[in-house]
């Protein structure tokens, strides 16, 4: 131990003599009294009370506030009165010892050095900042003088959208849009512009960079401007191979700023409640914008290969007075002083539409009370929805594993859905004919062998409704789509049709797929009168309601069969989101009706 820190003969006595003055004495009249426990004192909520005492003698010292004439003589202001670790009784303070004190002369000066440094320091950053506003300021004074002209003598700029710009090299073009990405340099400004429809990377430089809308530009401000197409250099990359080398611009709308930039409103990091707060922002992000416009290609792609069937689209109503798939998933409201629900499915008034259109399919939001917070659930959700006249079962399986393959190939063969789905979900791999279609029975058996329990731990029986985690790791350990067919007839809707050869059970199918799980429920319709409200008696539904949905068995009943298919779902298979929740514009689910 050096010397500087090893206590001499000298120091010891001197300590002895201060520790026996201390028990003998009390502190020196007139001078205030600063308490420290080493052990259980504060330095940062200690007061220097005996009751809140601080840890350090320097902390004591320093809430005295004193001038640095005193820091060589620092018990000339106070008395500190210490209570070392090691303290027998609990009130055992002395006061400060000789080698404490020089102890805490040497920690003044540390503490007044770092001080010192610390102003200068902010000095320092005090008059860089002045220097800075007063650049600024001078920028700014400049940037008044600055003005562009919208010169028409340069040729006529074609107003235009981003999409059509790569098409457009060598020409004059007049664009509008938001400020996706902005990077700012000494002598240029590199523009990302959005408009929705495409992205074009522009670049401004000279004049262009020295006016106040320059100065004051922040991303998602809306701009006009005008340019030349030039494809970019070689070895160099931007959206669809072309940079626009800006003559001409202007703010149209400058986005917030400073604290409230759009940049520091979303992070990667941000909590889950905050981001549903601002899906209207989220929904300007390239990973959001991207699953909205595969969105909009597989409805039009399902629309595409109905149309191609000769399947007619119609549009039943959302608000209801009967219900399809029981009344603990209903939302209920006033209808004029009648009660009255929002649609689980269309599914009853697309039959009605049978004898009339042949096979329709519908489009539309379907709506399920369902208490449940999954990743997998939503309250509203888009419903694609068929029903099928003078099929069999086969007919059905055939028919939606038919328009799963197309849509997807559809969208596999389209360049910018194609593209995104390489891009979110790089390892997807089509669906290939056929599909695996696995009864109900053989799935409880596949279950139980590769040991996937219900969720108390116990195995499968044949009527056990298979629950969505078990469910989602038989599809995921056999990572294929699965046609899970002939369900019990106790855990399916009424108007499900009957196996011939086990009246026990129906002819329903449920399409499954890896990360996500069901996607499609279907089944062949009850078409025989006298089944049809025997199924009404069994589930204690009143017939009276559904007059409507009844006469179809009396004018005319024949085989038939539907579907419905969650949009969301699909999406979240198809792109591998992680919850449905990404994959509807703005989702809603229990708890969550905004914005």
């Amino acid at each position: 131990m050096s010397d500087s820190t090893q206590p001499s003969v000298l120091d010891k006595a001197q300590d002895a003599a201060s520790k026996l003055a201390a028990t003998i004495a009390d502190p020196r009249p007139g001078l205030p009294v600063l308490y420290i426990d080493e052990k259980a004192g504060s330095d940062s909520t200690g007061t220097g009370a005996e009751l809140s005492p601080f840890a350090t003698p320097l902390a004591a010292y320093q809430s005295i506030h004193p001038l640095p004439e005193s820091d060589a003589n620092p018990t000339g202001l106070a008395t500190f009165m210490v209570r070392k670790p090691d303290s027998v009784e609990r009130n055992e303070y002395v006061e400060l010892t000789a080698s404490a004190k020089k102890k805490l002369v040497k920690g003044i000066e540390l503490w007044r050095k770092k001080e010192a440094k610390l102003a200068q320091e902010g000095e320092r950053l005090a008059r860089e900042k002045k220097e800075q506003e007063e650049r600024d300021a001078k920028r700014r004074e400049e940037a008044k003088g600055v003005v562009l002209v919208d010169d028409s003598s340069k040729g006529e700029a074609k107003r235009t959208k981003l999409f059509s710009v790569p098409e457009l090299v060598g020409s004059r073009v007049r664009l509008q849009g938001w400020v996706h990405r902005l990077r700012t340099q000494k002598t240029n400004y590199f523009i990302v512009l959005r408009d929705g429809t495409a992205f074009v990377q522009c670049i401004l430089t000279g004049d262009c960079i020295r006016t106040i809308d320059a100065l004051d530009l922040t991303v998602e401000s809306t701009i006009e401007l005008t340019g030349m197409v030039n494809k970019v250099k070689e070895g160099q990359t931007a959206p669809g191979g072309v940079e626009i080398t800006v003559d001409w611009w202007k703010t149209v709308g400058l986005a917030a700023g400073g604290e409230d930039a759009f940049e520091g409103r979303l992070r990667a990091d941000t909590d889950p409640s905050i981001r549903a707060d601002l899906r209207h922002l989220e929904l300007r992000g390239e990973t959001a914008t991207s699953v909205m416009r595969v969105r909009a290609a597989l409805l039009r792609a399902f629309r595409e290969r109905f149309h191609a069937r000769r399947v007619t689209e119609v549009t039943p109503p959302c608000m209801v007075q009967t219900s399809v798939e029981g009344g603990s998933t209903l939302f209920e409201f006033d209808y004029y002083g009648a009660k009255a629900y929002l649609t689980q499915s269309s599914q009853l008034y697309l039959e009605t539409a049978l004898p009339s259109l042949g096979d329709v399919y519908c489009i539309q939001e379907s709506f399920r009370a369902e208490k449940s917070l999954t990743r997998r659930h939503l309250s509203e959700y888009t419903h694609l929805e068929a029903e099928l006249v003078f099929i069999e079962f086969k007919d059905l399986l055939d028919h939606i594993e038919g328009m799963i393959c197309e849509v997807v190939d559809m969208l596999l063969a389209d360049p910018v859905s194609s593209e995104i789905i390489k891009t979110l979900n790089p390892d997807f791999v089509p669906p290939q004919r056929p599909f695996m279609r696995l009864d109900y029975r053989d799935a409880i058996a596949y279950l139980n062998e590769h040991n996937i329990t219900k969720e108390d731990g116990s195995q499968h029986e044949i009527g056990d409704d298979i629950a969505e985690a078990a469910e989602r790791k038989m599809t995921d350990q056999i990572n294929r789509p699965i046609m899970l067919i002939h369900f019990p007839k106790l855990l399916k809707s009424f108007y499900m049709k009957a196996l011939d050869s086990a009246p026990d059970f129906t002819e329903s199918v449920d399409v499954l797929v890896p990360g996500v799980g069901e996607v499609v429920g279907g089944s062949m319709r009850i078409s025989d009168l006298q089944e049809l409200l025997a199924g009404y008696k069994r589930e204690g539904i009143p017939m009276e309601p559904y007059y409507w949905f009844t006469d179809q068995r009396k004018y005319g009943t024949t085989e038939h069969g539907g579907y419905g298919l969650g949009v969301e779902r699909f999406l979240a298979w198809l792109l591998a989101r992680y919850t449905v929740r990404e994959c509807s514009l703005y989702p809603r689910w229990m708890g969550r009706a905004t914005p």
